[in-house]
């Protein structure tokens, strides 16, 4: 089975999320991705998110009716920082063919990761490249090692939707209609 592993913080998860991975889908020939929700990311510690178990119930309400997308606790149940190396680690037990999914600044900044040359034994790094990006920053051995992909250009951010969520505007088609009712439920981003 040939799975791809995207991680973040999913707050909220929206249909950028799911359209990309649609598209990561095909062009990559996957059986399934997997969302991994990050407990605490180590390149965000300062940043405030929402709580784990509501970034993985709208995570789950998602992608759990859709059979090639996943979502995994795996960091959550950590309860710590949370770093990619370990989570490949784990996953490897179980899944021999993976590919990690990245955003295209990341590439930049991969050599600051926890043990990026055993991210790279343990999987393939994918790239997602927008269109309008243009390379930036010295083009090191990971940068080489990337496979880059043309993703799509959606322009929804979380930022974006907790704005909105906070200020009572619609963000209608921007989550799935059960992520905006589980926002509305329990007034999400309402104290941010």
């Amino acid at each position: 089975m040939k799975i791809g592993i995207y991680g973040g913080s999913f707050d909220p998860v929206h249909n950028g999320h799911l359209i990309t991975a649609q598209a990561v889908i095909e062009m990559r020939n996957l059986d399934k991705i997997i969302f991994v929700p990050s407990y605490i990311s180590p390149h965000k510690q300062n940043v405030a998110t929402s709580e784990p178990k509501h970034r993985v119930n709208m995570l789950h309400l998602a992608v759990d009716k859709i059979p090639y997308l996943e979502c995994s606790e795996i960091e959550l149940n950590r309860g710590s920082v949370s770093y990619t190396v370990d989570t490949l680690r784990e996953l490897k037990k179980k899944y021999d063919y993976i590919e990690l999914i990245i955003g295209y600044d990341n590439i930049f900044k991969f050599h600051t990761w926890r043990e990026p040359d055993e991210i790279l034994r343990l999987a393939k790094l994918v790239v997602l490249r927008r269109k309008l990006n243009i390379p930036r920053g010295k083009q090191n051995k990971f940068y080489r090692a990337a496979i880059f992909l043309k993703s799509p250009f959606i322009q929804i951010s979380g930022s974006v939707i907790r704005k909105k969520a906070q200020e009572n505007t619609p963000i209608n088609f921007l989550v799935p209609e059960k992520v905006q009712d589980y926002i509305l439920k329990h007034k999400l981003y309402k104290d941010n």
